[in-house]
């Protein structure tokens, strides 16, 4: 039997992982000298950019940025906050310049303090679309948002749930720059650093403090995975033990999957912590609990810049078949409550959460079900702002 000789497969491999290794290396440089928190109340004007994104994306970041624009109409005739419509960020647009972000689009990404985000389409293979990133995980990358932050609450089966989930590195940090090395072997890469775990880790031990959750659970799967995912784990142990008062517990993925359904056991979760890809399946399973994808916001939160933005995707379907019109804005709106939070409007972000709970839950006057038999996105919507404004008098 021939064997066969590898050596350029390997040779041709190994360069292109050494092109990602030095960019991981000097990315963990970075984040090491980064700036501090930025501080919205020092700011002359605080930028809130919106992208209406692909799909349904515009339908229901139009919506948000409606009723955030009548929340903060005062601080916005002030002069305090200035809301900025970022056009661009687009499938048809990205695939023209063959780039995750085009560039004049991140450099007015970059302009603003905060932004709202409506789901964006990512080509995926077999779908005819050139091979380009994930707009999302680029705009992460790019603007170094580091934390995604996903809140799933229903008082009446005692689930009070916040993840933080790691989100510029793990299994996405190069998800596009896999290599096919021949025919038979395609390998992709799994990323961890130092700097990178403990900050996610204090960031949500952070939380726990200040908003008196007792529990923080550390998810990964570092009994297989035992170098990336072990290095996670155990940094943030490291990090738990600056925080005594709270309890520290250990899951692996694949049982904390089964025990979010143990109606018993899932109510001892408070905060959670885990990496990039364990993160965006779990926080899916969580927001079924509340009523769907469609309902949850989340916050992609960095020391410069803060993103907001629904968890779910574009649904090019709803388009395709003309009910964009009908789709649910819940889950922006829940991202429009996280961003009031973030910028210190607590009164009004309170008051908008009521309002969702109400009009989602308890009062039928208008009922969202995607189609032409309930109300449609606007409608929704108008009836938020209505109700929210009536709880602020």
């Amino acid at each position: 039997m021939t064997v066969k000789d590898y050596t350029n497969e390997i040779e041709n491999a190994a360069n292109h992982f050494r092109k990602l290794l030095k960019a991981q290396l000097e990315r963990a440089d970075a984040i090491k000298s980064g700036a501090d928190f930025t501080d919205y109340e020092k700011l002359e004007k605080l930028r809130i950019g919106v992208c209406g994104g692909d799909g349904i994306g515009p339908s229901i970041t139009a919506v948000t940025q409606t009723v955030l624009e009548n929340l903060l109409a005062d601080e916005v005739r002030s002069g305090k906050i200035e809301f900025v419509t970022i056009d661009g960020l687009t499938i048809e647009n990205r695939i023209a310049v063959m780039k995750a972000i085009p560039d004049d689009v991140l450099e007015e990404l970059k302009s603003c303090h905060v932004i709202l985000k409506g789901p964006t389409t990512t080509p995926q293979a077999g779908d005819g679309r050139p091979n380009i990133e994930s707009a999302n995980v680029a705009m992460r990358k790019a603007l170094d948002l580091f934390a995604n932050v996903r809140p799933v609450k229903i008082p009446s089966q005692g689930i009070d749930w916040t993840f933080f989930r790691e989100n510029t590195e793990g299994s996405y940090a190069v998800g596009s720059q896999g290599i096919n090395v021949n025919p038979e072997l395609a390998l992709d890469f799994t990323v961890t650093t130092t700097e990178g775990t403990e900050r996610i880790a204090k960031l949500a031990y952070e939380f726990a403090r200040k908003n008196n959750k007792d529990r923080v659970s550390i998810v990964t799967k570092a009994n297989v995975i035992k170098t990336t995912d072990g290095k996670f784990l155990n940094i943030c142990k490291e990090i738990s033990k600056d925080y005594p008062e709270i309890t520290t517990d250990e899951w692996y993925i694949d049982i904390m999957t089964a025990k979010l359904i143990d109606e018993k056991r899932r109510r001892d979760f408070k905060v959670v912590v885990l990496p990039n890809l364990y993160g965006d399946i779990i926080t899916d399973e969580a927001a079924e609990f509340q009523g769907g994808v469609g309902t949850a916001g989340s916050a992609n939160i960095g020391k410069r810049y803060a993103m907001f933005e629904a968890i779910h995707g574009s649904a090019p379907r709803m388009v395709d078949e003309g009910r964009d019109i009908y789709a649910d804005p819940c889950s922006m709106l829940r991202a429009g409550v996280m961003l009031l939070e973030h910028i210190g409007c607590a009164d009004k972000a309170e008051a908008l959460t009521k309002a969702l709970d109400f009009c989602m839950f308890e009062d039928k006057k208008f009922v969202i079900t995607g189609r032409d038999t309930g109300a449609t996105t606007k409608q929704f919507g108008e009836y938020v702002l209505e109700t929210t404004k009536s709880l602020l008098k």
